[in-house]
């Protein structure tokens, strides 16, 4: 299919499915149509792994937001769409440019939908608006006249017009029209803009032979001033972090077990905050000295060696915020929040342990981003895809963890509650799933249709 073809046949589609509906199964119907179109229409050199990993995940993310229709379903759907039509047009740029890529496009579109000689063929331009002229603008003229001519003639006539509303909100086809094409238009027809290709080598997971010749950041310090600042950072550094690991542990598991339950979520909070913000930090750090000709100077051994003692003590305190967590589940249950608590640590975790790879292996700063852009994208797949809702509910329920109030506050719990608390659940008789039976049905969510309660009389 053409590009205007695919554009106006999502645009109409759009329209169908979200007119007079709510977010639900449309988004993943619209979603599945979408992975297969741009499957089909891609290039046999471009259907790689990568291609072939991101088509079965926007498939299975659409599935996602059609069992589930919350907020993390949909941008798991949303970056895997967006990412698989980035890896269908071009395999050389690195993955993380779909992010500028499409922000640009979204911006210039208002430009580039008059650049009809890119997407739309108007190559035959006579033949073409003589077609619109015949078939189109004469007959509908003509119509126009004689309805004029019949209306004034027979009063039958232009009652059995005048008569009939048709049943259309015009303003909403319009918005779902523009946002549709806005949308299909951006997908199947954005442009990569040559400064955005000249960028490419700067994300290089390897330096290049220039980067290797030892050179001073800047002019103010020499390079054995700069190497000396940075053991001297480095050490200095070690040494503060032994320290806060040390008194972070004594009052996580000395003095905070005496605490009440509001004061232990609050120091939880403000502590795996702290160490979050350390993490991100000392990554920075690592990638500013680490960033060039260090990576290859003979006389830098001691700054590696303390920079990977750092990653250490980092990973260090990323187990201690892991076990402070970990304790604040024991005691008052398992939460969303303390359930992205562990994600962020997870990836925490991960960062350090490519940041020490950057080190020993003598990667790039770009090295770090390319590989954390997947596994970021990775756990935003896994929170679509797990209904942690349903987890955390058994994992309080066998804990004896929380009220009804607390676990129902969960989502897509319905069956356990219902078998733990008939009573209670029979009070509320099921209000998402009443909510949801009286939704059409391209705005029902499919979890819903799958669990069956009796409505108390």
């Amino acid at each position: 299919m053409k590009k205007h073809h695919l554009i106006f046949l999502i645009t109409a589609l759009f329209v169908i499915l979200f007119y007079e509906q709510n977010p639900g199964l449309n988004i993943g119907i619209l979603g599945i149509v979408v992975s297969v179109l741009t499957y089909f229409n891609t290039e046999e050199s471009y259907k790689t792994k990568t291609f072939l990993m991101l088509f079965v995940m926007s498939i299975l993310s659409s599935f996602a937001f059609a069992w589930y229709g919350d907020f993390v379903s949909f941008l798991a759907i949303f970056a895997s769409l967006f990412i698989l039509g980035f890896k269908s047009k071009n395999n050389d740029l690195k993955s993380i440019f779909v992010i500028p890529v499409f922000a640009i496009n979204f911006m210039t579109f208002i430009y580039r939908v008059f650049q009809f000689e890119q997407w739309f063929p108007l190559r035959k331009t006579e033949s073409f608006w003589q077609k619109i002229l015949a078939v189109i603008l004469i007959p509908a003229l003509l119509l126009l006249i004689f309805f004029g001519i019949y209306t004034k003639g027979s009063s039958h006539f232009a009652s059995f017009f005048s008569d009939y509303e048709l049943d259309i909100n015009l303003w909403e086809v319009i918005v779902f029209a523009v946002m549709g094409f806005f949308l299909s238009f951006n997908f199947f027809n954005f442009q990569i803009y040559e400064f955005i290709s000249k960028q490419n080598h700067y994300l290089n997971n390897n330096f290049s032979n220039e980067d290797k010749i030892s050179k001073p950041t800047y002019d103010f310090l020499d390079l054995n001033s700069e190497r000396l600042s940075g053991i001297v950072s480095f050490l200095g550094l070690n040494i503060l972090l032994l320290f806060f690991i040390v008194t972070f542990n004594y009052e996580q598991f000395v003095e905070l077990p005496k605490a009440t339950a509001n004061q232990l979520a609050e120091e939880t909070h403000e502590r795996v905050g702290a160490v979050i913000a350390s993490i991100v930090m000392a990554i920075v750090v690592i990638m500013f000295y680490f960033k060039g000709s260090f990576n290859f100077d003979k006389n830098a051994k001691w700054l590696k060696i303390l920079a990977q003692i750092w990653v250490f003590l980092n990973g260090v305190l990323v187990l201690s915020a892991f076990a402070k967590n970990t304790e604040y589940v024991v005691n008052l249950g398992l939460t969303y929040k303390r359930l992205g608590v562990y994600a962020f640590l997870l990836l925490s975790i991960i960062g350090l342990v490519f940041t020490f790879i950057k080190i020993q292996k003598k990667k790039t700063n770009a090295f770090l981003f390319n590989q954390m852009f997947w596994y970021v994208y990775g756990t935003i797949l896994m929170c679509s895809f797990v209904n942690w809702g349903n987890l955390a509910t058994i994992y309080n329920i066998e804990n004896n963890k929380g009220d009804f109030e607390f676990l129902y506050s969960l989502h897509y719990n319905d069956t356990i509650l219902n078998e733990k608390f008939p009573e209670e659940m029979n009070e509320r008789v099921n209000y998402e799933k009443a909510m949801n039976d009286k939704e059409s049905f391209l705005s029902k969510v499919l979890y819903y249709e799958t669990i069956n309660f009796q409505d108390s009389e």
